[in-house]
């Protein structure tokens, strides 16, 4: 995620008064990658040595998740802005504390939900609340990868370091659902574990009023099964489908038999090049970053992804966490 942000970095500083000053990273490699978009950086082994020592408009945290929270109220204290990746922390006493931190200190702080940026989900959102399809019955929706097996010092597999899948990657359902339906009225987990009992498949199944949903997140036993993203929601007149592997991949299927394919074209979609990188290949980050220094340009709250809403979508996956882990502890 750090090269992905800093890549969308220096695209976005060609021509802009942005500046990209320090890098700070605990691998040498790393290091000297980053140093070759920005030679003129300081550079850093890590992140709190940083904030210690430079005085920055905004701080990017692109770190394992167990530091997100002190580097970001580290950031805060010091006056800076931040972007932090998600999951922004993983515990209530951690959301509590950067809810505080940010108050007091009242830093813009946005949280690298993407999903609220992609096109497809975009798309879904722009259909619900225009009612262009009727009134929303139903949405599947999955989030499959195999298992996570490229962590730095495999961190990913201590639940402590990462909150599991459901924290790093089935969060990013959980947000999308309360970003376009609200706070669910109820919810039931089935789970599943690797051989360590640490979660590696939660299935969640939600109320919000009428609408009931199912969301599936795994890290599959195996290291081969490539990842894909999929959602299906069924509307009166229609089902709208996205399935990140086929091509298109999204379609809307109509009641009256005719099949419809929405043009989502975008920048992050075009081969538009800068600084010597495609911004296609940067995807949906791009959009991110770019929304997010414009609020700050512009002196705007971060309305799309601010602190707040990655704190309750960490609350809700919690909750969901804990109760996955009673599942287990009853049924294997």
């Amino acid at each position: 995620m750090g090269i992905t942000h800093y890549q969308s970095l220096k695209v976005l500083s060609e021509g802009t008064d942005l500046e990209v000053t320090a890098l700070a990273d605990s691998r040498e490699e790393s290091l000297d990658q980053a140093s070759e978009l920005f030679p003129n950086a300081k550079r850093y082994q890590n992140g709190m040595e940083l904030i210690e020592h430079e005085h920055l408009d905004v701080v990017y945290i692109c770190l394992p998740s167990h530091l997100h929270t002190s580097h970001a109220v580290a950031a805060m204290e010091k006056g800076c802005h931040v972007f932090v990746e998600k999951p922004v922390c993983l515990s209530v006493e951690e959301a509590d504390q950067l809810l505080e931190v940010q108050k007091r200190t009242g830093s813009k702080v946005m949280v690298g939900q993407v999903v609220r940026f992609m096109e497809e989900y975009q798309y879904l959102k722009k259909v619900y609340d225009s009612g262009e399809l009727g009134a929303l019955k139903s949405i599947v929706m999955q989030r499959v990868s195999g298992d996570v097996q490229w962590g730095y010092k495999d961190w990913f597999h201590n639940e402590k370091l990462s909150g599991s899948v459901v924290l790093d990657l089935h969060i990013h359902d959980v947000d999308f659902l309360r970003y376009l339906l609200g706070e669910p009225d109820s919810f039931e987990v089935q789970a599943t574990s690797f051989a360590s009992k640490m979660v590696n498949q939660i299935i969640t199944t939600y109320r919000f009023g009428k609408v009931f949903v199912t969301a599936e997140g795994v890290w599959d036993v195996s290291p081969a099964l490539k990842f894909e993203a999929s959602f299906r929601a069924h509307f009166e007149k229609g089902t709208v489908i996205f399935k990140g592997k086929s091509d298109p991949k999204l379609a809307v299927y109509k009641a009256d038999g005719t099949v419809e394919i929405p043009d989502l074209a975008a920048i992050a979609e075009t081969g538009e090049e800068k600084a010597g990188i495609k911004i296609s290949s940067l995807g949906t980050y791009y959009l991110e970053n770019q929304y997010f220094l414009e609020c700050l340009r512009n002196g705007q709250e971060v309305g799309i992804a601010p602190l707040k809403e990655g704190v309750e979508s960490v609350k809700l996956a919690l909750r969901e966490w804990e109760a996955a882990k009673v599942y287990i502890e009853e049924n294997q």
